[in-house]
Parts: C-alpha cells; sequence; structure tokens
C-alpha cells in the first residue's frame, strides 16, 4: 500500500488502545491463520480453485496474516495489528459484497406484522407431547414433570 491509501485504512482512524480492543472481536487466533493458509495452498483446495475459478488463487494474504498476528502476539507490534484488522475488514467487505449487490430480494426495515402470531393449531397437536413442549411447559409453570417408565435405553 502507498502512503496514501494506508491514511485511508479502517484501523488509521483508531487509537493504539482501540487496535488492541477491535482486535479482539475482529481477529482470528493466530493458529487459524496458518491453517488457512496452509489450506489454501494444499492439493485438495488447488483443484477445488482451478474448478470453481479457472485459476488457483493468491494464498499469499492468508500467510501475512498470519506473520502479522505472530508480530502483534509476541512483540506487541501495532503496525502489524493494524495491517492485520485492515486485512480482516477488506475480508468482510468482500465477503458482503454479494449480498449488498442483491436486486432479487426486498430488504426489510421491520419485520413482517405477525411475525409472533400463535401457531396453527393443528401444529401444536402433532408438537403437544415433545420433549421440548414438556420441558417448555415445566418453565412455564414451574412444576417438573414426571420422567416415563417405559424406555428402551439400555447402558450396557
Amino acid at each position: 500500500m502507498s502512503g496514501n491509501e494506508q491514511s485511508n485504512t479502517f484501523s488509521s482512524q483508531l487509537s493504539d488502545e482501540r487496535v488492541r480492543d477491535n482486535l479482539m472481536w475482529a481477529s482470528r487466533p493466530c493458529f487459524l491463520y496458518k491453517h488457512e493458509f496452509k489450506d489454501c495452498k494444499s492439493y485438495k483446495a488447488r483443484f477445488n480453485q482451478y474448478f470453481i475459478y479457472g485459476e488457483s488463487i493468491d494464498c499469499s494474504q492468508w500467510g501475512k496474516d498470519y506473520e502479522d498476528c505472530l508480530k502483534y502476539e509476541e512483540h506487541d507490534d501495532l503496525a502489524a495489528a493494524r495491517r492485520l484488522l485492515d486485512s480482516e475488514a477488506e475480508r468482510r467487505q468482500k465477503r458482503m459484497e454479494a449480498h449488498k449487490a442483491n436486486d432479487v430480494w426486498k430488504k426489510r426495515s421491520t419485520p413482517p406484522t405477525e411475525w409472533n402470531a400463535p401457531l396453527p393449531e393443528w401444529f401444536t397437536k402433532t408438537n403437544e407431547n415433545t420433549f421440548l413442549a414438556l420441558k417448555s411447559k415445566e418453565l412455564q409453570d414451574g412444576v417438573e414433570m414426571p420422567a416415563k417408565e417405559s424406555s428402551f435405553c439400555s447402558i450396557m
């Protein structure tokens, strides 16, 4: 990245303390970056990449992320932490592109009007003696239901 591009990155706007806080939720443990890098370079992954994209994809970013993660964890290198945060932000943005470009489904701003309507009678009747229904009744009434005596389960 050039100096001009780097000043417009996500992490350049954060203080050092905020970078540390954001790493807790926005990054992965270092061993996962190493695993993703090794997996991306495997024969199976290369075959899948060729099948999907028609060519092998570049796996070097996973390796860079692993190195940056180690630099931050071992030496508290904030520049490496910023690069790692920027990489994760770019990865999230790329993953969401298809979602944002979707014009087939209309996005809702509020839930449907009857999202919490009672279930149909046939459905409640079918599920009235299930384990979850009995446990739900126990929790609502505060009364513990007796366990059934007839069980074919045996432990050997």
